[in-house]
């Protein structure tokens, strides 16, 4: 500093236009912001008013104007109510997400490894279905399969905790989805990739004489997902669960259940009206076999033939304990 300087004038030199410029991205206001979103002015003040996705800059006269982050996180707000997910929800993700990852697609600071609570994992967040219901309603495969890895749950919490909520939500949805994309097929893929990628024993080869429990979907019906769970938590307990694929028509059921004479036989349904005849023909053939049935509602329980060996479950968890209950006792 210059004898003839005084320290007051200090801060003015280092502010002036021969001052080294710092490189800033320029604060945009509402109009410009929604013009770049394609939502109306509206919108946006909507946003700030009820979910604080507002302007985190001021210039002068005391505008506030937004800033690359906050446009970043308005990107992933725009996108994920396009997509169908709840505004409250997308406001959420938005708020959480990391704006050097919004534009890539890249939603929140979901779990790592599949929201593990491992002590090596401390930033780590909690899978909920709305992750699961994001990451399918945008189509990002990767992080589907991702959030539904199943190595830090037991098999029917994981279901009745994640997938089952998260499943439920999207068929609840209408979506615009363009070709190839389906949220809820999506799911189903990701959730059977989980199942197949657990650490589980060695496949048991069926010999002759050894006893297995066969599930079947109802004549006609497309396999339930849950029919996969069922037997992988039948499986995590040493119980040799198999699941009947390809035709599954009446007589052949009742084929199959005669030639493999299996400790217990599940026929699980989603439909409000299955075909449950086959549990009347199981019945008749072999009044001492344990045959437990899955329904979606609980007015076609009423045309069963119940009693000793035929069984009814109100719930998934109930199935899986009666079929645990006649498998340890063989």
């Amino acid at each position: 500093m210059s004898s003839g300087e005084s320290p007051e004038s200090a801060p003015a030199r280092a502010s002036s236009p021969d001052a080294a410029p710092r490189p800033t991205q320029p604060a945009l206001a509402v109009a410009a912001v929604a013009r770049r979103l394609g939502v109306a002015p509206s919108t946006l003040r909507t946003w700030d008013r009820r979910y604080g996705l507002g302007p985190s800059e001021h210039s002068a006269g005391s505008h506030r104007r937004y800033s690359a982050a906050d446009v970043a996180r308005l990107l992933v707000m725009r996108q994920l109510t396009i997509s169908g997910v709840a505004p409250v929800d997308a406001a959420r993700s938005a708020r959480e997400s990391d704006p050097a990852l919004a534009g890539s697609g890249q939603v929140g600071r979901g779990p790592r490894g599949g929201g593990g609570d491992g002590d090596g994992d401390r930033g780590a967040v909690r899978t909920t279905p709305s992750h699961v219901v994001e990451a399918a309603l945008r189509d990002d495969e990767p992080a589907c399969r991702r959030f539904l890895s199943t190595h830090t749950h037991d098999v029917e919490t994981w279901w009745t905790e994640l997938v089952e909520p998260a499943r439920a939500s999207l068929a609840s949805r209408t979506v615009l989805a363009r070709a190839g994309e389906d949220p809820v097929w999506l799911l189903e893929s990701a959730a059977l990739a989980a199942l197949r990628a657990r650490t589980l024993p060695p496949a048991v080869r069926v010999d002759v004489g050894e006893r297995v429990v066969l599930l079947f979907a109802a004549p006609g019906e497309r396999r339930p997902l849950a029919l996969h769970v069922l037997a992988a938590s039948l499986t995590d307990r040493g119980v040799d669960a198999r699941i009947v694929t390809g035709p599954v028509e009446q007589h052949r059921i009742v084929e199959l259940v005669t030639m493999t004479s299996p400790i217990a036989v599940v026929v699980l349904s989603e439909l409000a009206a299955p075909d449950l005849a086959v549990v009347r023909d199981l019945g008749a053939a072999d009044p001492e076999l344990n045959l437990f049935v899955g329904l979606a509602t609980d007015e076609h329980a009423q045309g069963l033939p119940l009693g000793r060996s035929v069984h009814w479950a109100r719930s998934f968890l109930g199935l899986l304990h009666e079929v645990l209950a006649v498998s340890a006792a063989r």
